[in-house]
């Protein structure tokens, strides 16, 4: 499995570490109300979803990046990668 890495090509899978669901991405914040109850949720909770799926890997054995890859979890099939950087600060509403 190749994944497409924005900065360096095309990379093997095996360059990486598969993290989890791209949503871990966005913690609860741990000031809030009920902030351990929204931690335990989102740590230990999750779906496993067949299809189309964005999750987090870690480029371990290349750069050190973090990436949010777009994947079809029934066929491997990449539909894409981006930094992860990029992807929390366009949540967030930042700037590059």
């Amino acid at each position: 499995m190749l994944i497409p890495h924005p900065l360096l090509g095309p990379r093997d899978a095996q360059e990486f570490t598969y993290l989890g669901d791209a949503s871990l991405l966005n913690r609860p914040d741990g000031r809030a109300e009920g902030a351990l109850d929204a931690f335990n949720r989102h740590v230990y909770l999750r779906d496993n979803p067949m299809g189309v799926h964005r999750e987090l890997w870690f480029h371990e054995q290349g750069d050190r990046s973090w990436l949010v890859v777009t994947r079809n979890t029934v066929t491997h099939e990449i539909l894409g990668a981006e930094l992860a950087r990029d992807v929390a600060l366009a949540q967030k509403g930042g700037a590059k």
